[in-house]
Formats: C-alpha cells, structure tokens, sequence
C-alpha cells in the first residue's frame, strides 16, 4: 500500500478547481481519495458557513466520479474542514490517497499509512461523557488493526466529533441528565477516547467526571474538531507502518504552549531537518507536505508566568488569538503557511498547549 498527499491552495471556500484539475489529468484517481482535510477563512465558530460551503463544493465535484449521489460522497470520503485561517495562514486543502496492495511481509522501513473510519451514530445524552470516549476509542484501535501498526506508530488521528440533533423525547431527556451536547464536550471526550485506545491515559482514570475537567489527562496525537448535526464521528488515523511503502512519513511533537518553538524543532529533526537562522532553507521546506496543529489560550491567562489577554478581548475571540499565533510560529519556522491550526484543544496536549504533527519525504 502507499499513501500520497496532495496540497491544494485555494481562493475561495467553494473553490475546487485545483482538484478538478488533477483529476482531469490523471494525477489523482478520485476512487483512491480517502479523506480531504482542509483550512477556510471562516470564523470557525459554531456558525462558520464556509465549512459546508467546502464539503457541498467537494461533494458536488466528487460524486460523479465515485457514482453516488451527493449527499451520500462523506460515506465514502472523510471531508474534514477547519474555519480560521487569520493571519499568514492560507487557505488550502489536502487530499490523501491510497492506492496498491498490501505488503505480503513487512518491510525495513515504517512509511507513511492512513485509515479512516467512521463511530456508530450518538444519542444527545452520550456526547460528553464515557460513551462517547469507549466508542471513540474503538474506532481507533479497529483503525490500528486495519492498519496493522502499534500505538507508537501512530503521530495524528483527525477527528471530525459528533454534535447529534436534539429535538422531541431527546430534549427533555438530555435536560435531565445535563445537557453536554456541545463543541467543548465533543472534543473532549473524542480526544480522551483517542489517549484510552494509545495507552496515553488508564480506563482507571477516566470517568463522566473527568472530562473536560481533569485537564492531566490528555493525547499527545489527537486532533479533534466538532461539526453540529454530525450524527457519528469522524475519524482519520495517520501513523507509520512496515507494512506500505512510499517515502513518506509523519512524525509528531507536542507543544507545552503556543509558543513552544524547540517542539517544532524536535518534530523536524525526525525529517532530518534543521533550520538556519530560525527558518527552513526553502529545498528543506519541499520537503514537508503537510502541517497540524491544535491552540489553546491558557484558561488561566497566563504564558510562561505572564498574563495575556486573549480570554478577556472583547473584541477579538481568542480562538481566532491563538490560531494566528501558532500559525504564525509555524510558518516561520517551516517557510510555509499552507499549515492547519486547529483551536480548542481540550484535552489535547497539556492546557495552553496542543500535539503538532507534520507529513514530509523521509531522511
């Protein structure tokens, strides 16, 4: 098996003509995509429209190819899109392929693998707590199976979390539980379900409690955004396998702020790389394809024992804050602003801090 990535820049929401184009020429064969991942300019927040404009643009161009209606393309494709691109960072999409067999015995070396799959659908009264955690982390521990890969060789699972429809019976009965049906309590406990099935945290220690409260626990290679109306989550595991080839890999880091400049080092440093003067010469940064990251304002309002003030902003929200920074650290250092910051990262990376991730060519 091999996997390829290709990064589309992007001038609009609803623009897919760099997609078109490949696949008019044969460069990519729409039946081999597996999941498109992608930045817009939107807000990000829970009414960012850009988001869909993307997938419906996506789906719209995609489902003649697959022959399936429109509605039915995210069945068969993961399209996973994040609003916020401020600052440097543009607009872009990335489409992975896979294509070939599977190896008949491993190789010497671990190259670039991905699986994608999808939870079962959620109740209203699941999202949020242990329910949401176990099936979460089922799906990725089936995704490692299928991949045939142990939980070191895993640096990024993309998560698209389930914000199921509440109406009727399902109101009155989530209001009497507690209602956590929301963006913060979807990322939460995807992101706790994605650290159970890595081995980062014990079933001992998790319970309907401890999310989104006990902020010790954390993955270190969960990335998870939420999507109201999504009934099910989405879920895309990215790892090393000795079992596909390619000369492509991924390697991961975390960073303990959003200013944590020496773990993006450490994650360049698996590629070989090392940049001059605080920057990648540009033939270095050819060498990396695709960028992720999650950012988080400390709750606290402090960096390194300083107070900042993107929590009490009334202007600005400090989702939109602590995307440009880290984006913007992150193109500095890589030469690249083609990069995929993702806010809000509950428990994903320590509080004020978020995993970074990076695919490029191999050493």
């Amino acid at each position: 098996m091999r996997a390829t990535i290709h990064r589309f820049f992007t001038t609009d929401p609803a623009d897919v003509s760099g997609l078109a184009e490949a696949i008019s020429a044969d460069v990519i064969n729409p039946a081999e995509i597996v999941t498109i991942i992608g930045k817009t300019e939107g807000n990000g927040g829970v009414n960012d429209f850009t988001r869909l404009l993307a997938i419906m643009a996506l789906s719209q161009l995609l489902a003649g190819y697959l022959g399936c209606r429109q509605e039915t393309v995210e069945d068969r494709i993961v399209l996973s899109f994040s609003g916020g691109s401020e600052g440097v960072t543009a607009p872009h999409m990335l489409v992975f392929t896979v294509s070939g067999r599977a190896a008949e015995q491993p190789l010497s070396v671990k190259r670039l693998a991905i699986a994608a799959g999808h939870t079962r659908p959620f109740y209203v009264q699941e999202v949020g707590r242990m329910a949401m955690v176990h099936e979460t982390a089922r799906v990725v521990t089936s995704l490692m199976q299928t991949l045939q890969v142990e939980a070191d060789d895993v640096h990024l699972v993309q998560i698209k979390g389930a914000i199921p429809a509440v109406d009727g019976a399902g109101m009155e009965d989530a209001i009497t539980e507690g209602l956590h049906c929301d963006m913060a309590w979807s990322r939460g406990a995807s992101a706790l379900g994605v650290a159970l099935a890595l081995g980062e945290v014990a079933e001992s220690q998790l319970a309907d409690a401890a999310i989104n409260r006990d902020w010790s626990l954390y993955s270190s290679r969960g990335s998870v955004s939420a999507k109201p109306l999504l009934q099910r989550s989405e879920v895309v595991l990215l790892a090393n396998s000795c079992w596909w080839e390619g000369d492509l890999m991924i390697a991961h880091g975390v960073m303990q702020d959003i200013i944590d400049l020496p773990a993006i080092h450490g994650v360049l440093n698996h590629f070989g790389l090392q940049p001059v003067n605080g920057q990648l010469s540009p033939a270095d940064t050819a060498r990396i394809l695709a960028v992720f990251a999650k950012s988080d304002a400390h709750s606290e309002g402090v960096i390194r024992n300083r107070r900042h003030t993107m929590r009490t902003d009334a202007d600005i929200s400090d989702m939109r804050y602590s995307r440009c920074v880290v984006s913007a650290l992150l193109a500095a250092v890589t030469g690249e602003t083609g990069v995929y910051v993702s806010t809000r990262a509950e428990h994903q990376g320590p509080q004020g801090g978020g995993p970074v991730a990076m695919i490029g060519y191999a050493p």
